[in-house]
């Protein structure tokens, strides 16, 4: 048997490695999925340098093809994936009036839509117990309208997040996005804090499962 895997997308130094390490802790193998691989590796260095079993990818998560090519490779080599963590958004300071339709689309399909190709491409590598773990945002009921794309992209994602735990809850494969409602890094909102509760989110018993979880610090 090889060590469970944890692969998270949209992976960077602060709750995406944080997550990481804790599942890397518990004796997982972890893989961080960055824009570039030359971003991602540095990170799964610092933990291959606390011991732990860590890769890093590079992906754009703007392109569904390479989405799925990334994560059906993962799971190819390793054998198996049993937590996806899906971790991108976009930020982009615009409020409604400034805000194209093509500058929508594309914050959109980084930060919601890639969870489609990503999720399809891992099935054949889920079994029963995998879990789909999303970073949500406070943004998603209360969105700040200066950066009007990032609240479509967490209400997006909440909402396909319950239709993907409807979907995949038969077959023992559970989906979960947490919402994060505090400004990060501040206070009960440090990345530590923050990778907790996710963690705890997804390591829940199945008899305890729901697919939204709210952490208010």
């Amino acid at each position: 048997m090889t060590a469970p895997l944890l692969l998270v997308l949209g992976a960077g130094p602060g709750i995406g490695l944080s997550v990481a390490r804790l599942f890397a802790a518990d004796g997982w193998t972890t893989v961080l999925a960055c824009r570039l691989a030359t971003e991602a590796e540095p990170l799964a260095e610092r933990l291959r340098e606390q011991g732990f079993a860590a890769q890093g990818v590079g992906v754009d998560l703007s392109d569904p093809a390479a989405v799925a090519e990334v994560v059906t490779g993962v799971g190819e080599r390793h054998g198996r994936i049993d937590v996806l963590h899906f971790n991108p958004s976009v930020f982009r300071q615009a409020d409604p009036l400034r805000l194209s339709v093509p500058e929508l689309i594309e914050d959109f399909t980084v930060g919601a839509a890639a969870l489609l190709p990503a999720v399809q491409a891992a099935r054949p590598f889920l079994s029963e117990g995998a879990r789909v773990l999303v970073t949500g945002s406070a943004a998603a009921d209360k969105p700040w309208h200066q950066a009007a794309s990032l609240g479509v992209q967490k209400a997006a994602v909440r909402n396909l997040v319950t239709s993907l735990d409807a979907t995949l809850a038969p077959a023992g494969i559970r989906a979960v996005a947490v919402q994060i409602n505090g400004v990060l890094g501040e206070g009960a909102f440090t990345r530590d804090r923050v990778a907790e509760a996710l963690h705890a989110a997804a390591v829940r018993p199945a008899e305890e499962w729901t697919p939204h979880v709210v952490y208010d610090g």
